[in-house]
């Protein structure tokens, strides 16, 4: 076992023991700050597999992470109010079809957008990606039927088959089990041929051109995958507030997601699981005692941009490979 995958394994425990000690010590408030890292975190994974493995440093992921909330919101509204959705199809709380929603809505949309946006490169890629975004986070504000800017509540949590989903510690459970579920489908995209041709076209498209594989096909795969694992994030977001709003599709999220992969380390497993425990434990304790709480992030932010390039992660492990 390498240092890098020790240390990953070190981190996923640690966000796993903070629900476990916060149910010993009658903590529960922590459960639900460690559910928002488990969630995070999974939002980007998400983003990693197309920043980290493919070099595309999207604006836009905010897009896909909305899409799945409102996947949650709307579908569990019209089940509450028993209304048909458009063409009679009828509203679900369960849980696995909401997310099975949220993975097509997101998938769908991600390849319009990675159709168009992957035909540019550089910032011209990062301001098309975030005009996309906002694009979507207007319709959203301008769609009254589903709340408009004042967003849409979700009443009762969604429910999964067989579990009490309005237990904290379970809920917990379930998007810890999804965070892993991302966790390994990155590490196998990254070990795989798929990802072996992905890091070759971040690195020198023309070279790998020269093979007969075509870089745009490999990352507009890359980028819809990448947007379904952001989008089933989103619908568990929507779930832990039991509300989505338009914030979840602005430009500010898409920022705070690139954030979470800087911080714990670009194209590292655990990178996106660290990231988002500083990012949480900064929000929380720093926000507790001043509103400028950001400034400091600011300055951890630009720490590790100067002086820890692998991130926390990378830090940790030393100059080890990713594993």
């Amino acid at each position: 076992m390498s240092r890098e995958t020790l240390v990953s394994l070190v981190i996923v425990l640690a966000l796993l023991a903070i629900p476990l000690w916060a149910t010993a010590a009658g903590e529960t408030f922590y459960i639900t700050l460690a559910t928002r890292m488990a969630i995070l975190a999974l939002a980007a994974v998400g983003l990693n597999i197309a920043l980290g493995l493919g070099g595309l440093v999207s604006f836009g992921h905010a897009a896909f992470f909305g899409i799945g909330g409102y996947a949650a919101g709307i579908l569990a509204s019209h089940a509450f109010n028993m209304e048909p959705l458009p063409f009679g199809l009828p509203g679900t709380n369960a849980m696995p079809v909401i997310w099975a929603v949220a993975i097509m809505a997101s998938g769908i949309v991600a390849l319009a957008i990675g159709a168009i946006s992957l035909r540019t490169a550089g910032v011209y890629f990062i301001m098309i990606t975030l005009a996309f975004a906002q694009m979507i986070f207007y319709f959203a504000i301008s769609w009254p039927a589903y709340g408009g800017e004042d967003g849409l509540s979700i009443f009762v949590r969604n429910r999964f088959p067989g579990l009490n989903t309005l237990n904290g510690l379970t809920f917990f459970f379930i998007s810890f089990g999804l965070l892993l579920a991302g966790l390994a489908l990155f590490a196998a995209l990254r070990d795989s041929r798929f990802g072996a041709a992905l890091q070759a076209a971040r690195q020198n498209e023309r070279r790998l051109a020269t093979v007969g594989i075509a870089p745009y096909r490999i990352r507009l795969a890359a980028f819809v995958v990448s947007a379904m694992v952001t989008g089933v994030a989103g619908a568990l977001f929507a779930d832990l507030n039991r509300f989505v709003s338009p914030s979840m599709l602005s430009w500010h999220m898409s920022g705070e997601l690139i954030v979470l992969i800087i911080l714990g380390g670009v194209g590292r497993l655990a990178g996106p699981v660290a990231g988002a425990m500083l990012y949480v434990a900064f929000e929380y304790f720093l926000g507790g005692i001043t509103e400028r709480w950001q400034f400091f992030l600011g300055l951890v932010l630009l720490a590790v941009v100067l002086f820890a390039r692998g991130g926390v992660v990378g830090l940790l492990a030393g100059k080890a490979r990713h594993g």
